[in-house]
Formats: C-alpha cells, structure tokens, sequence
C-alpha cells in the first residue's frame, strides 16, 4: 500500500527550507528527500520537472507572498511611513529576524542565476517600484525614490547575507528598526 501523500503546501514549505538554506546547487535531491520525508519518485510526483520546476513554484510562491505583504501594502492608503514600516514588519518576520535565508539571494548567486534571472529581475523590480511609488508619494522626486528604493532593498538583502555569513542577527535587526525613520523621517 502507498504511502499517503502529504499536502503539496507542506512539501513546498519543506522544499523552501532547504533552497533557503542550501541554495540551488546545495539543494540535493537527497537533503529534499529527507526534510520532506519522500522518496525521490515521490517528489516527481509533486516536481515532474525535477529540482528546477522546484525552484519555479517556490519563486511562484514567493512573488505571491511579496505580492500579498508588500507590494500590496505598499500600495494601500496609510501614510507612506506607516506602509514602510508594515513592510519591515512582513519581512522581519518573513526572514525570522535575520535567522532564515532570503530565497531570492540564494538563487541569485552560484550557477542557477541564469536559470532564474528574468524571474528574480520580475520580483526585486516590483519590490523596488512598490516602494519607490511610496517614497515619492512621501516627497521624494522620480529618480531619487528609485535611487532610495534600490539603496534599501540592497541594504535588507546585504543585512540578510551578513546575518547568515557571521552567525549574528543583530544587524538585520537593527536595519528593520531604522528603516521606517531613515526613509521618512517624521
């Protein structure tokens, strides 16, 4: 008798974990076999197109989540600083306080960056116009905004690599709590 299977949700949670983790390259068959608990010819099942159709649904996945709690949000009619400060709370949890990988960082480098470059260009591209909109609607002009939102959106990604490089989530906490002030100041 077959193993029950479990819901595709959970496995693509488990999945998350280990990209998040290990990155492409480090995300073995064998290390996703064994956070998801399945056999290799039961995560076909779910991944016909093997470790790359992976990568895809969880991008899906992401450009979802950044979708519902950031460009959204962003988006909304609060004031710009209340909205900066919501996003900076979606993704001080998202990443744990610094504890968890950003997916997006560990695709963009090693060798799958060509594979996902058009699909991780599409997510960073909405993050940053989501908050450059917001930025000028707080003051700022076209260009500086942008400027303003890319600056930032480096800053989160470089604070999550130095967290997970040292072992020491103090400076991604501290970015979060200054974010929200430096970008508009009360």
């Amino acid at each position: 008798m077959p193993a029950p299977l479990i819901p595709k949700q959970e496995v693509v949670d488990r999945v998350m974990t280990v990209f998040r983790q290990h990155g492409f390259e480090g995300a073995t068959l064998s290390r996703i076999a064994a956070a998801t608990g399945l056999g290799k010819a039961s995560l076909y099942h779910y991944f016909p197109g093997g470790k790359e159709d992976m990568a895809n649904v969880l991008l899906d996945a992401t450009a979802a989540w950044m979708e519902l709690h950031v460009t959204k949000p962003l988006s909304g009619t609060a004031p710009p600083r209340e909205r900066i400060a919501g996003m900076l709370k979606e993704l001080d949890a998202l990443y744990d306080g610094g504890d968890a990988a950003c997916l997006l960082g560990t695709l963009a480098v090693g060798t799958s960056r060509s594979l996902f470059k058009k699909r991780l260009q599409a997510i960073f591209d909405e993050w940053i116009g989501a908050l450059a909109r917001t930025l000028m609607e707080a003051g700022l002009d076209r260009r500086s905004a942008r400027e303003r939102a890319e600056d930032t959106v480096a800053r989160i990604e470089g604070a999550l690599i130095l967290a997970q490089g040292r072992g020491d989530t103090a400076p991604f906490r501290r970015l979060i709590r200054q974010l929200a002030d430096e970008l508009v100041p009360d």
